[in-house]
């Protein structure tokens, strides 16, 4: 059809089908384009590293997750110097001094842990990266210093955190806590019945005054976190990984599990609350009145601070391939 002689209404339709065509093809070449990157959140681990060996996958989680900028890192609840060499040489061997590290409060309990023969002779001080003597002052310079808000990953009982809440409770104001507490309707092991979890039991004072702080907080109680590890041909992919992370990870469950690490994982409870600090799709969330006992429960109670809460998996199966597409991606 020669479309200067065809009719108005055929050339009206004809120019609008063209702008048309037009208008989708440039918006699928924009749709296919590489899209900037979102700026990653910056955040702080304080962490009881070197107990379970969960925290060491959690670290290592954290570490492969462009979406999270780590700005510190800070062993909390004792075993000050323990858990500081564990994560320098940790994040010395990956490549990660830039991180610096914070020496936790000096408290109960001393000593070392599970861990401790992958330190054998490691001098804090050959550290080539920042140490400060003083966590919790690190943890309040870094969240207050921030020109943006700081999302701190707690996965560990919480000393730390209420000693920076006495000394400075403005932190409250410009930090987030996503953290690995509690146990609201199931206990360990999947049990119906709820127990007092560790990270609150350990120190049921201090996690009292993180639950009461004016901040924006986000857990994964075991009723989540609680059912989590790996097996299978998932657990086999991350034990053989290449990955420098990853193959770190598994060098440290060998030791900490006494070379019984050949074929699953433990339960990885802390590497849900990383999870939470970038997505959360894979769980049911819902915001909860939560009050800490003293004897370390976790119960619901209206009258409490409202706390995002994720009290079940919609996928877990989900979450644990991409805990292994993580972990395995190099």
């Amino acid at each position: 059809m020669n479309i200067l002689k065809a009719p108005i209404r055929n050339r009206v339709s004809f120019w609008s089908a063209l702008i048309g065509m037009i208008f989708l093809s440039a918006t699928s070449a924009w749709a296919q384009a590489p899209q900037p990157a979102a700026k990653p959140r910056p955040v702080i681990l304080d962490t009881d590293i070197g107990d379970d060996i969960d925290d060491t996958w959690a670290l290592g989680l954290l570490l492969k997750s462009p979406e999270l900028d780590l700005k510190l890192v800070v062993g909390d609840y004792g075993k000050s110097q323990y858990r500081a060499k564990l994560l320098a040489k940790f994040l010395q061997a990956v490549g990660r001094s830039d991180v610096p590290v914070g020496i936790g409060l000096d408290v109960e309990p001393r000593g070392e842990g599970g861990q401790s023969g992958w330190l054998k002779d490691y001098d804090l001080k050959t550290y080539p990266g920042k140490v400060h003597q003083d966590g919790v002052k690190a943890l309040i310079d870094t969240i207050m210093n921030s020109s943006e808000p700081v999302t701190l990953i707690a996965i560990g009982p919480s000393p730390n955190l209420a000693a920076a809440l006495a000394r400075e409770p403005g932190i409250a104001r410009k930090a987030r806590i996503v953290g690995m507490y509690g146990s609201v309707r199931v206990g360990y092991g999947g049990s119906k019945t709820p127990a007092p979890e560790w990270n609150v039991k350990a120190d049921p004072k201090a996690c009292q005054k993180v639950f009461t702080a004016p901040w924006e907080m986000t857990i994964t109680p075991l009723d989540t976190c609680g059912l989590v590890f790996l097996e299978g041909e998932r657990y086999s992919k991350v034990r053989d990984s290449k990955d420098p992370v990853t193959a770190l990870i598994i060098e440290n469950y060998g030791i900490w599990s006494k070379n019984k690490a050949q074929k699953r994982s433990s339960t990885l409870f802390d590497t849900v609350a990383v999870y939470l600090a970038i997505h959360q799709d894979f769980c049911v969330m819902e915001r909860l009145g939560l009050r800490v006992t003293d004897d370390g429960s976790t119960v619901i109670d209206d009258s409490a601070n409202r706390i995002a809460t994720a009290t079940a998996w919609k996928d877990l199966d989900g979450y644990r391939d991409f805990l292994v597409t993580r972990l395995t991606t190099q």
